[in-house]
């Protein structure tokens, strides 16, 4: 596999692939741009192509091509790897370590290759019933095929024994989510099919992988108490908190149109996309999430929600607007006429009439002033709710302009100043989710006793600014300095021990602080000279260091009575400065 990995980075610049889902800008040698992991305003975030990498200095985040594909779809190695060879033109071609010849596959792929011989199965068996239930619906046959909807019939294993069959074993069916093991009498040899009478939904991760189902109820044999809808449960591949459903085949429209629309189910998803609106999602029978708002973000600014207009879809809708907030998604939510959802509303009255509530939506602060208003029976009823379930939407709200806007609005609504509005606002808890970006933060314990200059160098700014230049010239075709007189300097300045930890640094960390370095210096003119100052007072601050030490333990030794120790830091202590002393003498 690493051929096809050095093959896909030959085709690939690290600028052709983040320039696809951020709009970046020259900076110098490099390219900059917002933070696709997290919000922010000041571009922080930095490409270099001659390095192949990218940094950002607000999140930490950083790496190459494949690092950047697995962060902003939220795929693993091998899906990222999926995507990037179909955008190169380049083969998968699997070395085959081991006897035989035969590469030993691990679980994970395993599963993968299960259940898309399970969605073939589910397909292979779609019949002319369900193809009519589906045409009554308003789904046509191009939208079955491209969204490869199934049936899982009423025998109790027959999708088992089918990948049994095809040397799948029962415990890695029963990880995919496909089967469950049977009580006694029920199922062929132990298994029982999680999906029967049922139209299946194959749901794919963000690089088309398959990773799980949604099944409706279907058929006559079904049973009565059956719930409507069924989705695959948690396995290694599923994350329901994770996935949305139709993102694979939204994600380029999304980008396109810097917009998601979020539906609640299976029927509006294939229905709104059948109607032109390809950047539709599903959250797949699962509440709206933060990892889902986080990876709409990283596509796009903003999202509608148009989910079931009955009492649980407005809370519903209320949730996901509130999570999408916190992720710095500007929230819209569309109104369905009559009550319908928006299969319904496709079917019934026109895709113009889906496309009428998708561009009439109304931002979020509104909608909610719309619907209690509406709803309220009196004015104090109305100022009461206002309090309670709109001005906890306002403080999500990331922009000031915003929000003084909306703040204006409520006044103007409830007849009061805006002074009135703000002092209510500053009365709302703020309690923000954890962001999910993925952003670190720094919990250190400040009153932790600082380490020795040799084995923690990185906690001396100066030293890590100097290895972070050193980092910067040693990458470069043509160093500014000499590489191998910096080496040799900075092994001298910093002490040979604090060089060798330095060294032991991770290549992420090492990437970070090339990009500091570069950003930093690469329009300077007096590298040279900067380089050498720095050196000089790096030796200073080490060999001052070494001093203290000395001389505590002089002390110490002293107060114990030690004499051989005396006398040996004693000697220590004068040798030390007179090395600093020469540090002042001029050259």
């Amino acid at each position: 596999m690493s051929y096809t990995v050095q093959k896909i980075k030959d085709k690939l610049s690290i600028v052709d692939v983040v320039s696809q889902y951020v709009k970046l800008e020259r900076n110098g040698a490099n390219f900059r741009a917002r933070c696709p992991f997290h919000a922010e305003r000041t571009p922080s975030f930095f490409v270099s192509p001659d390095r192949g990498t990218y940094h950002c200095f607000g999140c930490d985040a950083g790496g190459d091509i494949f690092t950047f594909v697995e962060q902003i779809e939220g795929l693993d190695f091998k899906g990222a790897l999926k995507i990037l060879a179909e955008k190169a033109g380049v083969e998968i071609v699997y070395e085959h370590p081991g006897a035989g010849g035969r590469e030993k596959k691990d679980e994970s792929t395993r599963l993968f290759e299960l259940l898309e011989t399970a969605a073939i199965f589910y397909t292979s068996r779609l019949n002319e019933p369900v193809e009519k239930y589906l045409k009554e619906r308003g789904i046509n046959n191009e939208t079955i095929r491209t969204f490869r909807l199934g049936l899982a019939g009423s025998a109790w294993s027959e999708c088992s024994e089918y990948l049994r069959e095809r040397t799948f074993t029962d415990k890695e069916i029963v990880d995919a989510g496909v089967a469950k093991l049977s009580p006694l009498g029920k199922g062929d040899k132990g298994l029982i099919d999680k999906f029967r009478n049922r139209i299946m939904f194959p749901i794919a991760d963000s690089a088309g992988r398959i990773v799980g189902f949604s099944g409706r109820i279907f058929g006559s044999e079904a049973h009565p108490d059956a719930p409507k809808y069924l989705n695959s449960p948690e396995t290694l591949l599923f994350r329901k908190s994770r996935v949305l459903h139709g993102f694979d085949r939204a994600k380029q429209a999304m980008r396109k149109h810097n917009c998601a629309i979020l539906v609640e189910g299976q029927m509006d998803l294939l229905a709104s996309n059948q109607a032109g609106w390809t950047n539709t999602v599903a959250a797949s029978g699962t509440a709206f999430t933060p990892e889902h708002a986080a990876l709409i973000r990283r596509i796009a600014d903003n999202l509608v929600i148009a989910l079931d207009p009955d009492e649980a879809g407005l809370k519903a809708a209320a949730r996901a607007a509130r999570t999408a907030l916190h992720a710095g998604l500007n929230v819209k939510v569309a109104e369905a006429s009559d009550g319908l959802d928006p299969a319904d509303l496709i079917q019934k009255k026109g895709a113009n009439s889906w496309r009428d509530s998708i561009r009439e939506a109304k931002d979020i602060i509104t909608f909610l002033l719309d619907v209690l208003e509406k709803h309220a029976k009196s004015t104090d009823q109305f100022r009461r709710s206002v309090e309670s379930v709109v001005l906890p939407f306002l403080s999500d709200v990331s922009s000031p302009i915003a929000r003084e806007s909306y703040l204006r609005e409520i006044a103007r609504r409830l007849s009061v100043s805006e002074s009135a509005v703000a002092e209510a606002l500053a009365k709302v808890p703020v309690a923000r989710e954890a962001s999910a970006t993925g952003a670190s933060i720094n919990t250190g314990d400040s009153r932790k006793e600082r380490s020795s200059f040799a084995r923690k160098p990185m906690d001396h700014g100066r030293a890590k600014q100097a290895y972070a230049i050193f980092l910067w010239q040693q990458s470069l075709e043509k160093p500014i300095v000499n590489i191998n007189k910096f080496a040799k300097d900075l092994s001298e300045a910093l002490g040979v021990e604090a060089f060798s930890v330095l060294g032991t640094l991770s290549e992420d960390e090492k990437e970070s602080l090339r990009f500091r370095a570069e950003s930093m210096y690469g329009k300077n003119t007096t590298l040279k000279r900067e380089v050498e100052a720095l050196l000089h007072v790096i030796s200073h601050e080490r060999l001052s260091a070494d001093l203290r030490e000395a001389t505590a333990a002089l002390k110490n030794a002293e107060v114990t009575g030690n004499e051989e120790d005396v006398a040996v830091y004693m000697s220590v202590c004068k040798l030390l400065t007179a090395r600093i002393a020469q540090l002042h003498e001029p050259v």
